[in-house]
């Protein structure tokens, strides 16, 4: 369920921004630019799969309103049999659960290599019992009025326990134990 309100939301997120773009000199009537903005997200091929949503749920490309009235070349090579454009059809709706599995296979490749490129950029922080470490200043940590000028990080802590790699529970110096466990990217080595 969640994947699919993330989904939902990077979509939304799209067509909001084809809409903010299309709205530049025309303030106030984006009902009118929605058409053209759906249709633009539902027929743009997806880097992730290689197919556009449209091909992928009806199995064949959109022919543009335009083109249904006056065919262009790829209408135009089409034999001009009805029965054959029919047979074409189911032959297209044959292969889409192939299509669809194809699609899913270049989803995950992508997924992956996008993950593998994150990891790769990712600095590991280790720490150890015993180390003394900065914590990031978080607004509920911040000093009152302290604005721009206030400090970043906060401590010095010292590591009581590893929770996990990557996960830490501290003290401070008074030997007092800090609330709850905290992830290493909030947390910095500590120089004297």
């Amino acid at each position: 369920m969640a994947r699919n309100s993330s989904q939902l939301e990077a979509a939304n997120k799209t067509i909001l921004d084809g809409i903010k773009k299309r709205l530049d000199a025309k303030k106030g009537r984006w009902a009118d630019e929605l058409e053209g903005v759906l249709w633009s997200h539902r027929t743009t091929p997806r880097r992730a799969t290689g197919e556009t949503p449209f091909a992928l749920v009806y199995g064949t490309e959109c022919v543009i309103p335009t083109e249904a009235e006056i065919p262009g070349i790829r209408r135009r090579l089409l034999p001009e049999q009805e029965n054959s454009n029919t047979q074409m059809m189911l032959d297209e709706l044959d292969l889409i659960d192939e299509r669809r599995d194809s699609a899913l296979v270049r989803m995950q490749n992508y997924q992956n290599a996008t993950a593998r490129y994150y990891n790769s950029h990712v600095k590991q922080r280790r720490f150890h019992e015993g180390d003394l470490v900065l914590r990031k200043v978080f607004q509920n940590t911040a000093e009152l009025n302290a604005g721009k000028l206030g400090a970043n990080w906060e401590g010095p802590y010292t590591i009581a326990k590893v929770v996990r790699p990557g996960v830490y529970e501290l003290i401070n110096m008074n030997g007092k134990a800090v609330p709850r466990s905290w992830n290493a990217m909030h947390l910095r080595k500590y120089y004297r």
